[in-house]
């Protein structure tokens, strides 16, 4: 796959998705079956057996170990093979690969690369579902189209105008500004204000009005983690504070809180994962899960142009897009991805 970094932390579901019945991941085209210990922590092994290479994930749990429903290798927490029926011998080569895995903002996360170059600290700090600030629903949606589309459609949000003017009501305010655009040590930094334009989304003190000022703020981090702030404030707001993000609670009419993850599934599959909320003080579950119907068919939306997109790419792959000034945020990205692939 096209800037495939391998050294990083990839989303392998939601922290309730894995229990004590073996799951299966594709990431980075890499079959992955998950499950937790007895104590609680999660494994991440190649779900492959080493015998006639049958999936893992298809067999039973004993203990901490997994036996393969073929025919019935036994491997413990670490891969190592540790039972072969009839067989009192077993080679040491018989041992499949295990990944690092941790939990982190009520998303599992594995460490496709190098083992020894797994750090928890550079994991992009999504807000857990359980944060007492923010009310918090999830999504998730396949794409039949590689990743790096998904990405670069999250680091340019000018197609909110046109592709979501339904139903985000976005109008196109938001093509016509540029953001403030800065690199970070693992990705990049989108930072505008959207001056008199229609509350997206209209909830709260924000739905009294027409027009409001929208201050939107977010982190892309490598591979693919977007964390989206964004606050609706009066109109003048953005001109009074000049380009500074909002503080004073009595400038804000309504904030949201979104962390999305791009996951690389195959060469030309992905799967997004995403969370949207409102600020705990403007609303409980009931405008949480408004808001998260709007962006499933929001982002369904995007699930069409994308694989269109795809589609027209396959016909000629080697034809380059031209780029806009709006591109700013996806060249960085892309030079980062490819800085690291080579690597």
């Amino acid at each position: 796959m096209s800037n495939l970094v391998r050294n990083a932390w990839y989303v392998a579901g939601w922290r309730d998705d894995f229990g004590r019945e073996p799951q299966q991941r594709m990431l980075l085209g890499m079959p992955i079956v998950l499950y937790r210990k007895q104590d609680g922590s999660v494994v991440a092994l190649e779900d492959r057996c080493v015998h006639r290479m049958a999936p893992l994930s298809m067999g039973s749990l004993e203990g901490d170990a997994i036996r393969c429903l073929y025919h019935g290798f036994k491997f413990s927490a670490d891969g190592q093979c540790v039972e072969i029926p009839g067989q009192d011998e077993i080679p040491k080569r018989a041992c499949v690969k295990s990944y690092p895995v941790i939990e982190n903002g009520s998303w599992v996360w594995v460490w496709m690369g190098d083992p020894q170059r797994a750090d928890p600290s550079v994991v992009a700090q999504s807000k857990a579902l359980d944060d007492p600030e923010w009310v918090l629903k999830t999504g998730q949606i396949d794409y039949e189209a590689n990743y790096e589309l998904i990405n670069d459609n999250l680091l340019d949000l000018t197609h909110l105008a046109y592709v979501h003017a339904a139903s985000f009501g976005a109008d196109e305010a938001w093509s016509r500004s540029r953001p403030h655009v800065e690199t970070l040590p693992n990705g990049v930094r989108s930072s505008r204000w959207i001056a008199d334009t229609p509350p997206v989304p209209p909830l709260g003190k924000a739905a009294e009005l027409d027009r409001v000022d929208i201050w939107t703020s977010y982190d892309f981090i490598i591979p693919g983690t977007f964390l989206l702030y964004t606050a609706l404030c009066p109109t003048g707001t953005a001109q009074r504070l000049g380009g500074r993000a909002p503080t004073d609670d009595d400038d804000i009419l309504f904030d949201n809180f979104t962390s999305q993850a791009v996951v690389p599934t195959g060469e030309k599959t992905s799967r997004y994962y995403f969370s949207w909320g409102p600020g705990a003080r403007f609303g409980g579950e009931d405008i949480a899960q408004i808001m998260i119907d709007v962006a499933k068919g929001a982002f369904l939306e995007d699930k069409v142009m994308i694989e269109a997109q795809q589609r027209i790419i396959d016909c000629q792959p080697d034809r380059p897009p031209m780029p806009a000034s709006a591109d700013k945020g996806i060249t960085i990205f892309q030079r980062m991805m490819k800085s690291l692939d080579r690597a």
